[in-house]
């Protein structure tokens, strides 16, 4: 399946990449565990402060894909990490679903990563933070995670954008701390200054609308279809070939829009593991220092 083809899916509900002088506070990461010691499977400790990319030109946000492939130093091959992503999806809209029983959580997901020591980014919006307070909290204070900003509302930054609808820019910034403010309010401390776009949607009107707020923007380069998918095999299928050294692949945390992606994460972490990968956060992925763009 294309990317395209899975991004047109996420039309219907919302969940797709699920992608200055007044900055969006973020709260310090909190400190990090070792873990076990096979490869992949330990807790890298977190960064003092979390990289980030110098502002793009006339202080545009910044966008992150993955890390560079170029190698390491004396011509060694690229390190082969790769960071998987969860979108904790929800639109401001969708509290009556929650409230009659849509799940938009999937705190099996978040136990079997904690399980298998995988770490781990969850872009996180704010509506989902304020329907999901303890779970929001407990993710955001264990440090096998860190939550990054999906938004508040899951609204685009850009239109056309399979139907969602759309921020104004006046209020882009303001978005993207409520968002933070929402994670605040819930008690998690594990919050870095990266931001996804819903949809994977932005421009270059977006790119200056952002540059307030102070953060970096994380897309992927690997799509693994868990949206709405039932097959997990086809789900898994996807990101193992895919991935390659430094890939980052968008993957999501939402029961009712993505219920295979248990089942396919428990392929594709020992699989990938098996061919020498280690899981890191996206903050470890940013921190090649290779690539001259990074700062902290």
């Amino acid at each position: 399946m294309t990317t395209l083809t899975v991004l047109g899916v996420l039309a219907g509900t919302a969940l797709a990449g699920c992608g200055g002088a007044s900055p969006a506070p973020a709260p310090t990461p909190g400190a990090s565990t070792p873990g076990a010691s096979t490869p992949g499977a330990s807790t890298p400790a977190a960064p003092e402060k979390p990289p980030t990319m110098a502002p793009g030109p006339a202080g545009r946000t910044p966008v992150f894909e993955r890390r560079p492939t170029g190698g390491g130093a004396a011509g060694r091959p690229a390190e082969k990490v790769v960071a998987l992503t969860f979108d904790a999806d929800m639109t401001a809209d969708q509290g009556p679903r929650a409230a009659s029983g849509e799940r938009f959580d999937n705190p099996e997901l978040v136990a079997l990563l904690r399980r298998l020591k995988v770490p781990s980014t969850v872009f996180m919006t704010g509506r989902w933070a304020e329907e999901y307070p303890a779970q929001a909290k407990a993710i955001g204070t264990d440090p096998m995670f860190e939550i990054a900003n999906h938004s508040y509302s899951h609204y685009a930054f850009s239109s056309p954008c399979y139907g969602l609808p759309v921020v104004g820019r006046a209020a882009m910034a303001r978005e993207v701390e409520r968002a933070f403010s929402a994670f605040r309010k819930a008690g998690a401390r594990n919050v870095v200054p990266y931001f996804r776009f819903p949809g994977g949607c932005y421009d270059d009107t977006a790119l200056r609308a952002l540059a307030p707020a102070n953060v970096t923007a994380v897309q992927w380069d690997v799509v693994s279809g868990d949206a709405f998918a039932t097959d997990a095999d086809a789900v898994a299928e996807q990101v193992l070939d895919g991935v390659r050294p430094g890939s980052l692949v968008v993957m999501h945390c939402t029961r009712s829009a993505a219920p295979a992606t248990e089942a396919a994460v428990r392929r594709i972490v020992p699989e990938l593991r098996e061919r020498g990968y280690r899981f890191v956060k996206v903050s470890e992925l940013m921190e090649d220092r290779s690539s001259g763009g990074l700062r902290k």
